[in-house]
């Protein structure tokens, strides 16, 4: 059983004071308080509970208010508070008379509770499964044994066409650490590679899910704008008439075309468990590095570093950094640890008769779990 831990601090907490009367009387009858809050900003975890206790310093007849953001979550002197989240907040105080009204705020930093420990380097549960039409989907390497075959494990899996995706989890949480921090593997050569771009999750809710927010991992073309990076980038794709047809799509950006059939490959290329006649994907966007110009020697050359499936020296083999992480507006974020990890095939690339560019995972492990034991 883990014990819960209280915070209780002790200082007396300053204010604007607002006044409805100017008389020297009801200056002294304004409410002031002092709390049993030492610091404007604490720390905490989900689930822990944090105590601030008031005292009167002036003023009489007091009712006390305190707010989550703008949320009444308590009434009275005693608030006890527990965060269900990680995330920052701001609990907001209001202590009111007939004569004026006393405010002040606290700052709470919640973190995600990190699990130590694990039994294993590599992920060790499947959350989702959901890839892009491709030459290898509904077979080896591109079904859901495939999938599962990387838990605990190297193995090898592919994602199909752009915005196709895998979610895993770890047995405990990575730690944010100097250097790279996770190793994604490949089956990237150096004149062929698929990138696919890599977002993590903390457990902030501390239910075990990848349910709470997901951030990317940014690598050489986060954020530029010769169009080689787009972001909010979305692709449905439409089962065709006849299994053995080309996949149509349309992206929302006006464009629309066809994940192409292939000779060696003729299964079907619509993911089979998918029931609906129609699918989205969503994520980011590379522009693809294919040269066609050969067409008996097509070449698909790899960004500089910071995607998986994607060859360089720098890259050092789809090993990437957690300091890396941004949120949805692009600001960089600081992550302590994470425990869940999605790769998404991040090109929309036409190989010819090399097929489509799908992002291959052959592996996903802790660079650090040695030293999380």
């Amino acid at each position: 059983m883990q014990l819960k831990r209280s915070y209780v601090f002790f200082v007396v907490a300053t204010a604007t004071t607002l006044l409805f009367s100017c008389s020297k009387t009801d200056l002294v009858e304004t409410p002031t308080m002092s709390f049993s809050m030492k610091e404007k900003k604490i720390t905490t975890q989900i689930n822990e509970p944090i105590s601030i206790s008031t005292q009167i310093v002036t003023g009489t007849a007091i009712f006390e208010e305190w707010y989550i953001g703008k949320e009444l979550v308590h009434q009275g002197s005693n608030f006890k508070y527990s965060f269900t989240s990680a995330g920052n907040y701001q609990i907001n105080y209001i202590a009111k008379n007939k004569y004026g009204i006393y405010k002040d705020s606290f700052l709470v930093q919640v973190d995600a509770p990190i699990r130590p420990g694990g039994e294993s380097e590599y992920v060790t549960t499947l959350f989702a499964f959901v890839p892009a039409p491709g030459q290898f989907i509904n077979k080896a390497p591109g079904n859901l044994i495939s999938a599962q075959g990387l838990l605990g494990k190297k193995g090898m899996v592919s994602l199909g066409a752009w915005g196709g995706y895998v979610v895993y989890g770890f047995d405990h949480s990575v730690p944010n650490k100097d250097g790279n921090d996770i190793e994604v593997m490949g089956n990237a050569l150096p004149e062929w590679s698929e990138p696919g771009i890599i977002y993590v999750m903390p457990d902030d809710n501390g239910n075990g899910k990848p349910d709470d927010t997901w951030y990317e991992l940014a690598g050489s073309e986060f954020g530029k704008t010769d169009g080689t990076y787009v972001r909010d980038y979305e692709v449905t794709y439409f089962r065709p008439e006849a299994a053995n047809k080309d996949v149509p799509w349309e992206d929302n950006k006006g464009n629309s075309g066809v994940v192409k059939k292939n000779s060696f490959h003729t299964q079907a290329y619509y993911p089979e468990w998918i029931v609906e006649n129609k699918y989205t994907l969503k994520g980011s966007w590379l522009k693809t590095k294919i040269d066609p110009s050969r067409p008996t020697y097509i070449v698909s050359l790899p960004y500089d570093w910071g995607y998986s499936d994607n060859k360089t020296e720098a890259s050092g083999g789809g090993k990437v950094d957690i300091s890396n992480a941004v949120d949805a507006s692009g600001n960089k974020v600081e992550l302590k640890a994470i425990d869940f990890i999605k790769i998404q095939t991040g090109v929309f690339g036409d190989g010819g008769w090399l097929g489509e560019s799908s992002t291959e995972v052959a592996g996903v492990k802790d660079l650090h779990f040695s030293t999380n034991q």
